[in-house]
């Protein structure tokens, strides 16, 4: 699922990836690989703003936004007004992360953009990738159950407790969605504002309410 989904040439977190099936098996050693790769980032092209925090020297990070260890703003990225960054978070080249958003435990790849009000939880989003104004990844569910994926007829167990998204390169979420815990969105699919998203929303379609979706033409 992980190339089915990304293509790794556009994240510094492929080393981490490419070691995967799916690519929530990546989550758990995410802090580990971010810290690792930080000490080895070019001191020419990367300043260290703090123990565990690194940020790109043409990178644009706003005085209020709040940087937690460990994470890294890429080339060109632009963290805005009074995003919150808790940690755990890569944040690829020429990424957007807007006014008030939060990251946690998540991979942004290259020119991703959650650019007004979003939450990323334990989530992927890959190249190019866009969340509509206050769409969220809901990452817990509600009876805080193992989360499963539930695709072609198929359930996977994750193991995992908390999990977001997993956001296909050139996806398109509609503003103020909501993708529920384990929710799989493939290579340039849309998601119609407001929608509730749960399960798989193939490769190249249109997401429209639950049980309406429709191929891109």
């Amino acid at each position: 699922m992980t190339t089915h989904l990304f293509d790794l040439s556009h994240t510094l977190a492929a080393p981490l990836l490419e070691n995967t099936e799916y690519p929530w098996e990546a989550l758990d050693g995410l802090s580990a690989f971010l810290y690792q790769l930080g000490e080895n980032l070019p001191a020419d092209e990367y300043d260290q703003l703090q123990p565990g925090v690194w940020v790109a020297k043409d990178a644009k990070v706003a005085p209020t936004a709040l940087l937690s260890a460990p994470c890294i703003i890429g080339h060109g990225a632009e963290v805005r007004h009074c995003a919150f960054i808790r940690g755990s978070a890569l944040v690829g080249d020429g990424a957007v992360v807007g006014n008030s958003v939060e990251l946690k435990n998540c991979i942004l790849f290259d020119k991703a953009q959650v650019p007004h009000f979003n939450y990323v939880g334990d989530s992927v989003l890959g190249y190019k990738a866009h969340l509509g104004a206050g769409s969220v990844t809901s990452n817990l569910k509600s009876d805080k159950s193992l989360v499963q994926i539930k695709a072609e007829g198929q359930v996977l167990d994750t193991g995992r407790k908390k999990l977001g998204a997993l956001v296909g390169d050139e996806a398109e979420v509609g503003c103020n969605s909501v993708l529920c815990p384990g929710s799989v969105l493939g290579r340039g699919c849309q998601v119609y504002p407001t929608s509730c998203v749960r399960g798989l929303v193939p490769a190249g379609h249109i997401f429209k309410a639950p049980g309406n979706l429709v191929k891109r033409v």
